[in-house]
């Protein structure tokens, strides 16, 4: 006889974001605390961290866990399902969940009696084409000149700040600036995008430009990004997002779940990336204009052919003809 049961994995938004795994047994609901969301690889490990059994009305709870009284942060359904139970050990459990969005044979097992696990998945992706997400991609550049004018092309402000690209891997963010140096340490404020993104696997181009210069209260600030530079610990990066806060402005969309998007005209990117709604304390999405309201801004303009793809060189930064900035 099958046993088959239900689950529910829960996106939480406490003081770190994460995914909470809930499996029903024994008339409540065996927990774990996933900060990486289930593994799609079965090449890869993901922590699971063990918490205590939660109440069978989690099934179906949206809402403040203070209220329900676990902890704090915001819950919200982000899968559900059956699943079948292979194993359901104290320290090891299998399972096969089918749920909307996650469905695949799973292996939980615990790391010597601790209330650190591991999740493993055990068979193969549902996606056979699915690529692990590249590290260190180096934005394109733009070709100085004056923007041209016609239809086929977008305009955009030109963002004076540190050009830079941002990757949300299950809500661990990675931010690479166009030296391919990592920079994440720096600027906290930006890596809480994982808050908005959630689950979803993304590459974002775009600029980290101090806030006086989006508010129009300055045009640039070369001082204080520096200063944000220069930065090397977690506490030191916390007081200055405090104290000379910046914000990442998005203004294209180079990876989705998996696969490159950027063989796909410009036009198609964007269009993705504003479906991404983007618009956060330390994120935005930059806007798109026409010439003459391009024109009329301080920062300068960014012309972008719109059937334009993105071009990568894995040696260095491309600078392609499709984009001009004066």
């Amino acid at each position: 006889m099958v046993d088959v049961r239900r689950f529910v994995i829960q996106q939480h938004d406490a003081t770190r974001l994460h995914w909470d795994l809930r499996l029903e047994h024994d008339g409540v609901l065996r927990s774990w605390a996933l900060p990486r969301g289930v593994p799609w690889n079965p090449k890869e490990n993901r922590l699971a961290v063990a918490t205590e059994d939660h109440s069978l009305e989690f099934l179906d709870y949206e809402g403040d866990a203070a209220d329900a009284g676990y902890g704090a942060g915001r819950m919200t359904n982000w899968d559900s399902g059956t699943f079948e139970a292979h194993e359901m050990e104290p320290e090891k459990v299998v399972v096969t969940l089918d749920g909307s969005r996650v469905s695949g044979k799973y292996a939980l097992f615990s790391m010597r009696g601790t209330r650190d696990w591991l999740i493993h998945r055990m068979d193969d992706p549902a996606d056979p084409d699915r690529r692990a997400v590249p590290i260190g991609i180096r934005p394109m550049r733009a070709t100085e000149g004056a923007p041209p004018d016609g239809d086929e092309w977008a305009f955009e402000p030109r963002w004076h700040g540190i050009r830079a690209t941002v990757t949300n891997d299950t809500g661990r963010v990675l931010i690479v600036d166009g030296s391919g140096d990592d920079v994440s340490v720096r600027f906290p404020e930006v890596r809480r995008i994982a808050r908005a993104i959630g689950h979803l696997e993304v590459i974002l181009d775009g600029v980290i430009v101090p806030v006086g210069v989006v508010s129009g209260r300055v045009l640039h600030d070369r001082r204080g990004l520096g200063r944000r530079l220069r930065i090397t610990s977690d506490s030191g990066a916390r007081n200055a997002s405090r104290a000379a806060p910046v914000v990442f402005m998005a203004f294209d969309l180079l990876w989705v779940e998996g696969r490159p998007i950027t063989g796909q005209p410009w036009e198609l990117r964007r269009r993705r990336l504003d479906d991404l709604r983007l618009d956060g304390p330390g994120w935005r999405t930059s806007p798109v204009m026409s010439l003459g309201a391009a024109l009329e801004q301080d920062h300068g303009v960014v012309a972008k052919l719109r059937s334009s793809p993105y071009h990568i060189d894995a040696a260095g930064s491309v600078t392609s003809p499709d984009w001009i900035e004066g």
